[in-house]
């Protein structure tokens, strides 16, 4: 994975040192310039994840910086640091594009913690917008109720509307025995049995394991993205709290 881009801009050259070996310590590719004017230069030039300001520099006010960084990089972050706060300052940052404005004095927790708070939060949005993608194909844990039932080897149902219910498997309990590869849904499927298999889970070890009904119904829909939905969650390291919908069916009672 591709290193996060960091530029630090501060008129001190203890702070931007200090700044360059504590991100840089954790991983981060930090980009230092002691000037407003070379800061903008700069991302015109490159590309950056993250632009930390201090807002009293030698040539330009760090707001210029601010509004050229989200003019030429509106994706960048932008936090504007200062030791000497004012509203005014921090109204305009915030309405010029800025992450957040923040109080010095600049120490090794705070450096991180302004990077960190950024780049999480930048780390949801993408995870968010994963799930959101396969929110039609997937169920989070919270919607799991004490209705639901768990079956055998990882197999749950549960009741949903029109008095259908979900089948589906949770897709942790088969990690433990290899990495799952995807799902095989019998052909044509129109009902199922309680007991039998109507689908099977092929697993990066070669293992293959049956999907057994916990009901006997009519089969009323069919997750045609469950592989989809299986490689993305697992690939960016979504599983843990979701669960994957197999078949919905109507209940045959007997």
């Amino acid at each position: 994975m591709e290193k996060q881009r960091i530029l630090v801009v501060d008129d001190d050259p203890v702070i931007c040192l200090s700044c360059k070996r504590i991100l840089g310590a954790e991983g981060f590719t930090v980009f230092t310039v002691e000037d407003g004017e070379s800061a903008i230069r700069k991302v015109s030039k490159e590309e950056f994840d993250l632009v930390i300001t201090d807002i009293r520099l030698p040539d330009v006010y760090g707001l210029k910086v601010v509004q050229e960084t989200k003019t030429v990089q509106p994706k960048t972050d932008v936090v504007v640091v200062t030791g000497y706060p004012s509203l005014e300052d921090a109204k305009e940052s915030i309405r010029l594009g800025a992450f957040e404005y923040l109080e010095k004095p600049f120490t090794p927790n705070f450096i991180m913690n302004v990077a960190r708070k950024v780049f999480d939060k930048r780390g949801w949005i993408l995870r968010k917008a994963y799930i959101d993608q396969f929110r039609n194909y997937v169920v989070p844990a919270s919607e799991m109720d004490s209705l639901t039932i768990y079956y055998k080897d990882g197999t749950w149902a549960r009741p949903i509307k029109d008095g259908w219910w979900e089948i589906g498997v949770d897709v942790r309990h088969f990690l433990a025995s290899g990495q799952l590869l995807y799902v095989d849904m019998m052909t044509d499927i129109k009902a199922v049995v309680a007991g039998e298999p109507f689908a099977r889970l092929l697993s990066g070890e070669g293992h293959i394991y049956d999907i057994k009904a916990p009901m006997t119904g009519a089969v009323q829909a069919i997750n045609g993205h469950a592989n989809d939905a299986i490689c993305s969650l697992l690939k960016n390291h979504l599983c843990e709290g979701w669960f994957l919908w197999l078949i919905k069916i109507n209940p045959i009672t007997t």
